[in-house]
Parts: structure tokens; sequence; C-alpha cells
């Protein structure tokens, strides 16, 4: 087999296009899944059993449901309920719905991990309960949960080429595009496979920095 560095020039355009692509998903799907998780974490935390329940059967249905099903449902039902948003739209949302059922996993072991002493010196303090969150339990319970997190983003760089499924021409969605109009498969795939390699590397490194930054 012959290695066509002609195939790799011409295919080049359409990898910048999936690439940008790509990142879009994860950076939006990942801040979706990271602030959706905290929500889902503290109002699990409440006192009420009326929002405990709703928010754990809607979690467990979510985490427990395949990704790539909730993409067709979300891209192709809800515009017959007169809900329709773009390709991309649609799947951030799916990403980011579907991996803050297990960031939101990931939030609370980080809070129960919190000494309950930090508890009981807020409280010596009169210190509000939203000032409790914000200045004591989340900065420490987050220094926790860096590297968990980490691991989902990893996760979903490595899912986004599901979204080729609701038409949006992620990396994977460029590359199968280019072969088939080509006949060219070798090459293209190669380097999205590379990409793929390349860009996780370089997130895991970008988490430990941040990790150790925060634990300062």
């Amino acid at each position: 087999m012959k290695w066509d560095w002609n195939a790799v020039s011409d295919f080049m355009p359409k990898f910048w296009d999936g690439l940008l692509v790509t990142l879009q998903a994860l950076a939006l799907g990942s801040l979706l899944s990271f602030s959706l998780g905290l929500v889902w974490a503290l109002l699990m935390r409440t006192p009420s059993r009326f929002v405990r329940w709703p928010v754990g059967v809607v979690t467990e249905f979510v985490r427990n449901t395949p990704l790539l099903v909730q993409l067709f449902f979300l891209f192709y039902v809800l515009p017959e309920w007169g809900l329709t948003f773009s390709a991309l739209a649609t799947g951030v949302f799916a990403i980011g719905l579907h991996y803050s059922t297990y960031t939101m996993q990931v939030y609370r072991a980080g809070i129960e991990a919190v000494p309950v002493g930090q508890w009981e010196a807020a409280t010596a303090l009169n210190l509000p309960l939203r000032r409790t969150w914000t200045a004591v339990i989340l900065p420490q319970a987050i220094r926790r949960v860096i590297p968990a997190l980490g691991n989902y983003v990893i996760a979903m760089l490595k899912d986004t080429p599901m979204l080729m499924v609701i038409t949006v021409l992620e990396m994977l969605g460029r590359a199968r595009l280019f072969s088939q109009q080509h006949f060219q498969f070798t090459e293209p795939l190669t380097v999205i496979g590379a990409a793929f390699i390349l860009i996780s590397y370089l997130a895991s490194l970008l988490l430990r920095a941040l990790e150790r930054r925060l634990v300062r």
C-alpha cells in the first residue's frame, strides 16, 4: 500500500473545517456538562424529596439511555413538536446533557469528600448558606474532582464522531465524505486518528497543569 501525500494535501482543508467543529462541540459540550452536572448535584442535596425524586429520575434515564438514541430523538423527534435547532446545537446539547449525569456523580463525590469540620467551621462563623457553598465547600470539592472531570472531557472528545449521524460534519464526518468522493480511505482516516490522539494528549497535559495549579 502506497501512501499518497497528494490525498493528504487535498484532505487538509476539509480536516481543519472538521477540527473546528469538533473543538466547538467539545468545548461547548464540556461547559454544559460541567455546569449542568453541578446543578444536578446541588439539587440532589436539597431536603425536599419533591426536588430530588424528579432530578434522580431524569438523570438516571439520561445516563442509562445511549447517546446515539438521544441524538436521534433530539434531532428528528423534537422538530415534530415544534422545537427545531441547528444540528451542531442539538449535538452540543445532547453531549452536554448526557455527560452531565456523569459529572453530577463526580461533583457529589467531591462535595461528600469535604471534611465535616469545614461545614462546622462555616456554621461557627455564622456564614450564610450561599457563602458557605461558594467560599468554603465548592472550591475544595472542585479541586478534588478535576482529574475525574478531565477524564470525561476525553470521553466527550471520543464521542464527537457520533454527531455525524445528525449531519454534523466534524473530523470523522469530513474524512468519511472525502473518502467516499475520492476513494481514498487510508490517508484521511489516519490523519483523523492521529488528530484524536494528539488532542487527547494535549487535553490531558492541560488538565494536569490545571490540577497542579489548583492544588497549590
